[in-house]
């Protein structure tokens, strides 16, 4: 006969064992299994066995929405936190990438080049701002003046074969 596993959890084992010692004692003889079972239950803050097994077999959440093979491979470049981990070595990877840390940078701004270093910064965590900044620039995601005194974001829309990593990259960014 196969057995179903329910995991147990109590937060203060020495409650849990105080809750177990006074039902205990408030049975006439030694209890059976299915008594011992609901002690267990009670005691971890349910009303009896059958209350903890419902708690268990209740159905999970939806699944999250699923990632495309292709976005979840170009994920790996970037933390949880949505920042860019590493600068990848292929140009269209390279591009992909871009697109992402675009779509975060803050709209109807313009900066001055400390400024749009630290705007990148926010989104980049391998330490080359620079690189990240000249990309964007002569991908043509951000201008700048001659001088490169002033920067801005150029609006664009994000192709659609880039979209979808730039929604989950916003997402690690906001969760």
């Amino acid at each position: 006969m196969s057995r179903t596993v329910y995991p147990f959890y109590s937060s203060d084992i020495s409650s849990l064992a105080r809750s177990l010692k006074r039902q205990w004692m408030a049975e006439a003889e030694a209890p059976g299994h299915l008594q011992i079972l609901n002690m267990l239950a009670r005691a971890a803050g349910f009303q009896n066995f059958q209350h903890l097994r419902a708690e268990h077999d209740r159905p999970l959440p939806a699944e999250p929405q699923t990632v495309s093979n292709e976005a979840r491979r170009l994920l790996r470049h970037f933390d949880a936190e949505g920042r860019l981990a590493r600068w990848p070595k292929k140009f269209s990877e390279q591009r992909a990438c871009l697109w992402a840390l675009w779509s975060g940078l803050p709209r109807g701004e313009e900066w001055d080049e400390p400024g749009a270093n630290a705007a990148i910064r926010a989104l980049e965590a391998f330490g080359d701002h620079v690189l990240i900044r000249r990309e964007l620039v002569e991908g043509g995601l951000i201008g700048r003046t001659d001088d490169c005194r002033r920067y801005w974001l150029i609006e664009r829309e994000v192709p659609d074969e880039m979209a979808e990593l730039a929604e989950q990259v916003r997402l690690r960014r906001a969760g």
